[in-house]
């Protein structure tokens, strides 16, 4: 039995198939179901014991034999289908294309976007290497104001008047020294602090401001913006403001959303109190529409800002900023929009 499975490798090992036909029964022959290799597996069991060692190891190198020149064989026929066309079959269904994900900032800045576009508002931008000007002076913060030292800067090199911008702020600035009263403008894009990187904050984020000015534009107009945004956003409609500081609004305000204490959650993110943060907004300050050239006895107007990760965030239920950043796919596949 041993010296027919070592002529059945001999038969193997030179067998050079013409077609795939041939090659296909070749491979049931030897590996089908029915084929030789299984009838001898079935002998096994009547080979006596001193000669089992041998046989088993006869069958394996036929079987590997034979899977070895089927594979062989059947890539030199692939190769050669390859080599007539390019493209492949032309006239074969295409394979399905796995359809790809939104990153949640951007899906999140497109709903925000989409919001204030509702409502009159168009999207202006600017670079993120800004001057001293644009990010500091013209709002109202000139050098050595103790304002600035709450928001840490990357300066580029050594020259102090060239930075990574920290707020989006700065594109409002250069939209209104470009354009004249009335402005409806939202300023979507990545600003740059100086910070430690934790679960809750990173040294790189993403803001959206709003700026709207005009005659006789008022705080009422504010809070009615900000509560159109918060229904469109979240569903709620329950807001309040808080007084804040910020040196280019005044007055100014911090804005809470009713987020509710439903879940196990809801106490988390909102401390057991039901609010939660979402903003800061306040009236333009007349030194800001003066130093970008609009008259403030004749305009006013209203500026809010929103970071986008802390919106995501809760809109999400995500833990840790971090995994914005850290382009892990299993996390990314999770978002879905057409935004």
């Amino acid at each position: 039995m041993i010296e027919t499975i070592k002529e059945h490798i001999a038969k193997v090992t030179s067998f050079q198939g013409g077609t795939q036909e041939e090659v296909e029964a070749f491979r049931i022959e030897y590996l089908g179901k029915k084929g030789l290799l299984n009838q001898f597996f079935a002998e096994f069991k009547n080979v006596p014991n001193d000669q089992k060692k041998d046989f088993g190891q006869a069958i394996n190198t036929l079987k590997i034999a034979a899977q070895e020149k089927v594979a062989q064989l059947k890539g030199a026929f692939e190769g050669q289908q390859e080599e007539k066309s390019i493209y492949g079959d032309l006239t074969r269904p295409a394979e399905a294309i796995e359809i790809g994900s939104r990153h949640p900032i951007s899906i999140v800045k497109n709903q925000i976007i989409e919001i204030f576009s509702n409502i009159g508002f168009n999207v202006s931008e600017g670079p993120e290497i800004e001057d001293d000007w644009h990010n500091f002076t013209a709002l109202n913060l000139p050098e050595y104001h103790p304002a600035r030292d709450m928001q840490d800067t990357f300066f580029i090199q050594t020259d102090p008047d060239i930075l990574l911008r920290t707020h989006t702020s700065s594109v409002q600035v250069r939209y209104m020294e470009n354009n004249k009263p009335p402005i409806r403008t939202i300023s979507p894009g990545r600003v740059f602090r100086n910070e430690a990187i934790s679960a809750r904050s990173h040294c790189i984020f993403h803001q959206v401001e709003g700026l709207y000015i005009d005659k006789d534009v008022s705080f009422a107009d504010l809070k009615q913006t900000l509560l159109y945004f918060t229904e469109q956003m979240f569903g709620k409609s329950k807001i309040r403001l808080r007084p804040s500081y910020f040196p280019f609004t005044e007055p100014s305000a911090e804005v809470d959303i009713y987020w509710g204490l439903e879940t196990e959650t809801d106490y988390r993110i909102t401390k057991g109190t039901g609010w939660l943060e979402i903003m800061g907004c306040g009236m333009v300050d007349p030194n800001v529409l003066r130093n970008c050239g609009i008259d403030p006895s004749e305009y006013s107007g209203f500026a809010f800002g929103m970071g986008i990760e802390r919106i995501a965030m809760l809109l999400y239920q995500i833990g840790d900023i971090r995994m914005f950043y850290e382009n892990d796919v299993r996390f990314l596949e999770q978002f879905k929009s057409s935004l």
